[in-house]
Formats: structure tokens, C-alpha cells, sequence
């Protein structure tokens, strides 16, 4: 695999705390990355080491196959960068601070063409650039970033929860923006808390938990580890073939419909079964990127969700 991002074995120490514990991050050039992990699993101090900006404890890093703490100015001339907090100059205007990103990446030799970008940009972000910094929202400040991100062209777009603070419609331009990109080859790492966003947009998925990465791999990959939900209108004089099926999890009988999960690789096996159930409403729902999260996640979900019962 051709990788654009590449770590192997990455540590990161803070004194006493452990960021980083060998993380492994493989990122191919031109596909759209999923970057996934609860807040404290170690994503933004990732990108910060691939951006230059901190120091690896151990283990390896590159960037275009390229040291990111040795050859950072280099390397942010082919890269796009928009983190989750947006902080602009406030006595800047929007478009004054889109400008100086722009060129601060050498991205104004062609002005002409990069002013169209930008004005499109404007425009399809709904961003009024005459505003002062010190005015904008925090969904506006993020609007800034991203058009400062997308106006000029990049090899690689690192995206630490870029759409934090935008409402859905805004959402949808940034999925956008983040299509046209992918189809003109360019390369994105996408670290999001938004599930749908990532299973929107994302070729491949890596999970990661308390610095270490424990899955990667495409969503078919990954959907594995998971169950299937499978429903269908409910016969009383068949119950107990229903409940005599091999294999099957979480069965509810209710108000006439049946439903159970099955491991996701043993769907089809069930398909016999159900056609001689002679089942009707048949309804199979494949799981989301959201259920293998929780599958990582759930032994720290399930604690805080009976201190908020008590």
C-alpha cells in the first residue's frame, strides 16, 4: 500500500502519562481515513505529531514518507489542516484570516482561480468574511478553517472533528467539499465523534483506545465484530421453531413481531430457517459503524449510564 500516513509502534509521553502506547496508523494514499476513539484514546496528540507540532516518545511517524517533526515546513506546503476548536485573529476579518492560512500554506499562485474557489466556498458555507474574528460563532470560526482548507488544493486533509459546531445543513456542504476532494485524488485522515459522517464518508476505519489501535480495516472489514438485527411478523404456532433457532442473541418476542441479532457472518445461514418460518415483513438491518463502536467502548458506556440511573 502506497501510504501517505504512516506509524508503526508510535509512543507518546506526557511525565507520567501515557498518550500514546504503539499506535499503528496506515493511511494509503487517496482514500478518505476514519480516524475513531472515545475523547483521552489519543487522536488529536496523533495529528499533532504528524503535523510537526509534538514530539514522538518512540516509534516511527511519517508523513509522504518523510520525518513530520524534522521536515514540517515541507510537509504543511502539501497538507490542509482544520482542528476542532477554531481560535482566528479577532481583529482580523473572516476572509483577511482565510488569506493569510492560504498563504501562510503558498497556496496564492494562481489568484485568480483561488479566488473563485474561495468565493464558492463562501457562499456554499453561508460565511459572511467581513465579519471580525472577535464576532464569529464557534460553528463560524469553523467555517473559516474549512474554507481556508478547501480554497487552495492539498495532497492530504487532516480533519480533527472539523464539523463541531455546524449545523446539519452546514454538515452537508462539508460532506461535500470532502467528496470533491477524495475525486481529485487527494488524501483525508477524518477524526469524528459523528458515526453517520464517518460511515458516509470514510473507505477505511481505525479504531483506537487508550493510545493503541484495536481494529482497522474497511467498514465490510469491521462490520464482523458485529450483529445484525433481523425482524419479521410473528406466527404463535411457529414460537417454538422460533425460539429452538441456533445461535441467535437479544430475542424479543412483542405484539406479534419477532426479533433477534445474529452474528453478522451467519446471516445467510439463517435464510433457510426463515423461509420454512414462511416468515412475512421480513426486515434485516445490517450493523452501523455506531454498534461496533460500542462494541469497543461499551465496558466504559455501561458505567456511566448506571451512575445517571442512580
Amino acid at each position: 500500500m502506497n501510504a501517505v500516513i504512516s506509524t508503526r509502534g508510535l509512543v507518546k509521553r506526557f511525565g507520567r502519562t501515557t498518550a500514546l502506547d504503539g499506535l499503528d496508523l496506515e493511511v494509503a494514499a487517496g482514500e478518505v481515513h476514519g480516524f475513531l476513539g472515545p475523547n483521552g484514546a489519543g487522536k488529536s496528540t496523533t495529528i499533532r505529531i504528524l503535523l510537526g507540532l509534538a514530539r514522538a516518545s518512540g516509534g516511527e511517524a511519517t508523513l509522504f514518507g518523510r520525518d513530520p517533526w524534522t521536515d514540517a515546513a515541507d510537509l504543511h506546503t502539501r497538507v490542509a489542516y482544520v482542528p476542532g476548536d477554531v481560535a482566528i485573529w479577532p481583529n482580523f476579518t473572516g476572509g483577511e484570516a482565510i488569506d493569510l492560512l492560504t498563504r501562510l500554506r503558498g497556496g496564492m499562485a494562481d489568484k485568480a482561480a483561488y479566488r473563485e474557489r474561495k468565493q464558492r466556498l463562501l457562499e456554499a458555507f453561508q460565511l459572511d468574511p467581513r465579519k471580525k474574528g472577535r464576532a464569529y460563532s464557534k460553528g463560524n470560526r469553523q467555517k473559516v478553517a474549512l474554507v481556508a482548507a478547501f480554497a487552495t488544493p492539498a495532497e492530504l486533509y487532516v480533519l480533527d472533528e472539523p464539523t463541531s459546531g455546524l449545523d446539519p445543513l452546514m454538515e452537508q456542504v462539508f460532506n461535500h467539499e470532502i467528496d470533491r476532494v477524495a475525486r481529485d485524488g487527494a488524501t483525508v485522515l477524518l477524526s469524528s465523534h459523528i458515526l453517520s459522517e464517518v460511515e458516509a464518508l470514510c473507505d477505511r476505519v481505525t479504531i483506537i483506545r487508550a493510545g493503541k489501535t484495536v481494529e482497522s480495516g474497511t467498514l465490510a472489514q469491521l462490520r464482523h465484530l458485529t450483529r445484525t438485527e433481523i425482524a419479521f411478523v410473528h406466527d404463535p404456532a411457529k414460537e417454538a421453531l422460533v425460539t429452538a433457532l441456533p445461535d441467535i442473541h437479544d430475542l424479543v418476542i412483542d405484539e406479534g413481531r419477532v426479533r433477534f441479532t445474529v452474528d453478522s457472518d451467519r446471516v445467510s445461514d439463517f435464510l433457510p430457517d426463515l423461509g420454512r418460518l414462511s416468515v412475512q415483513g421480513l426486515t434485516v438491518a445490517p450493523p452501523s459503524l455506531e454498534d461496533l463502536f460500542l462494541r469497543h467502548y461499551g465496558d466504559e458506556v455501561a458505567p456511566v449510564q448506571e451512575e445517571a440511573r442512580a
